[in-house]
């Protein structure tokens, strides 16, 4: 018995030692927090609107299959200075036969501030959408309002995709190339009386 105070006093001390180690360790080596990433950063300052319609409002009936069915105007901000190609993805994700491609363009050149109208940018090459045809193809839900997602990419690249490669080898082309990101989300349905 007379044993244990030495041995809790030696134990204390080891204690102590371990914080004050620690605490040491942390004043010289304090946790940094994490950078935030590149591709976070440049998502935060590339934009892609419409003049037509704003971001989650409807998409008017002249861009869909019940009007004219063609493509809405668009305007692209802030792509990065590195950037060497443009890719626009344009697609439902509500549709009942799944995420259904409505429009697909790549190598648009990075000067692109706008897409006008029923038109595709000079150079940009399109792919294969869920029609069975290159080109756009405007909302054209079966039932209910479904929301139309315009995604617009950033490339480090530019991309050797054939015209009228579809949706998977366009992404699969993409992977470990993409700068940034940007979206608009329209959203459309048959009797929303627009």
């Amino acid at each position: 018995m007379e044993g244990m105070p030495k041995i809790m006093t030696v134990f204390i001390f080891l204690i102590l030692v371990l914080i004050l180690v620690a605490g040491m360790f942390f004043l010289f080596f304090p946790k940094r927090s994490p950078e935030p990433s590149l591709e976070l950063v440049k998502e935060i300052n590339m934009e892609i609107i419409s003049p037509a319609f704003g971001n989650y409002q409807a998409i008017p009936k002249k861009y869909t299959c019940d009007g004219e069915d063609i493509s809405p105007p668009l305007e692209i901000r802030g792509v990065p200075a590195e950037a060497k190609s443009l890719v626009l993805i344009f697609d439902d994700p509500d549709s009942s036969s799944g995420n259904f491609t409505h429009w697909l363009v790549w190598n648009i050149d990075v000067q692109t501030k706008e897409i006008n109208e029923n038109s595709v940018p000079a150079g940009a090459v399109l792919g294969l959408t869920d029609f069975g045809q290159p080109g756009y193809g405007g909302p054209c839900p079966g039932s209910g309002v479904h929301r139309y997602f315009f995604r617009l990419y950033a490339l480090d690249a530019v991309l050797g995709l054939p015209e009228g490669a579809g949706k998977s080898a366009l992404e699969k082309a993409m992977e470990n190339h993409i700068l940034a990101r940007a979206e608009l989300i329209g959203r459309y349905g048959r009797n929303q009386g627009n």
